[in-house]
């Protein structure tokens, strides 16, 4: 039968995060807790799901199929939302079949799953890659890896509406600027959509700068029909996507024993990182009110516990 789309709307709470470093800038800083959003469906992955889970009901596709890696936290939120609202979904994975709590978590809420290898995967950009899948799932739809895409932004745009209404809790009555770790961009473009010029939208790219984030945060703003503005990226990859080192693992540590919110190395706790850089640098000028977004992933770190912990000694 047709995909249904879900009605359900959350909303994350805006929540004040106290360390030693930021006290010492003059900074104050807020974090929107996209991680508590819900035990599964968790961080900004609805958001961008949102949108192709409405087209797909509009085009009477049955159920959704997408891409990730074997960590992927939009794969795993997929999956949970398939099987909590009740349409199928598949997985198709990079690289050959690997055993990770992620994978694990995908059999069970029941996707099935396809390995493409590397250079399979590789071809996911190549005209025609979804032509395939298609014959044999002719009743799902396609949605891009991440849910990257303009129709992903636009569902993240509202995030800048649930930052403002709770402004006030906070004893707020405004921000200096909006920061969130960057994978794809299409988060980014959606804050960026979302302020409309209000604030500056910063970007902390959790991939090098020559991985295209850059040209596809442009495309998507064309698109929208925004001018290419409002936004920084920081390179904020330590070399790589998915790269840690010692002081990623130390500083991650250090902040969740002193500020009590738990973070995953990839994304929010580059992004963290990079706040503190920027701080340290003297440019971001004491005063300033920030907002971080944590943008969820908490699942994948089980994978990369043992890592953190050996790096930070």
């Amino acid at each position: 039968m047709p995909l249904i789309p879900p009605d359900w709307n959350p909303c994350a709470t805006l929540e004040p995060l106290h360390l030693p470093w930021l006290t010492a800038a003059g900074l104050e800083l807020a974090v929107l807790r996209l991680d508590a959003l819900d035990p599964l469906v968790s961080g900004n992955k609805w958001f961008k799901l949102a949108p192709y889970l409405a087209r797909a009901a509009d085009e009477g596709a049955e159920g959704i199929m997408s891409l990730g890696g074997a960590h992927s936290n939009h794969l795993h939120a997929l999956a949970a939302a398939g099987m909590r609202f009740g349409f199928p979904t598949v997985g198709l994975l990079r690289g050959e079949p690997l055993d990770t709590p992620t994978v694990r978590d995908l059999q069970r809420f029941g996707m099935t799953l396809h390995w493409l290898g590397y250079g399979g995967y590789r071809a996911r950009h190549q005209p025609g890659f979804w032509e395939p899948w298609l014959q044999r799932y002719p009743r799902l739809q396609p949605v891009p890896e991440g849910a990257g895409g303009l129709p992903g932004a636009q569902g993240c745009a509202e995030l800048v509406g649930m930052v403002r209404g709770q402004l006030a809790r906070l004893g707020w009555d405004d921000y200096h600027s909006l920061w969130t770790a960057v994978g794809t961009g299409t988060t980014l473009v959606g804050l960026v959509l979302g302020e409309d010029g209000r604030h500056p939208v910063m970007g902390a790219l959790a991939v090098p700068p020559d991985h295209g984030v850059a040209e596809q945060v442009r495309a998507m703003l064309a698109s929208a029909g925004r001018a290419d503005q409002g936004y920084q990226l920081i390179d904020a990859s330590r070399g790589g996507f998915a790269r840690l080192d010692a002081e990623l693992a130390r500083f991650l540590l250090d902040s969740e024993r002193q500020g009590g919110l738990a973070l995953e190395p990839l994304y929010t706790a580059k992004a963290l990182l990079a706040i503190h850089d920027e701080a340290q640098a003297g440019r971001i000028p004491a005063g300033s009110r920030l907002v971080l977004l944590h943008t969820g992933g908490l699942q994948g770190r089980r994978a990369l516990q043992a890592s953190l912990a050996q790096l930070a000694g």
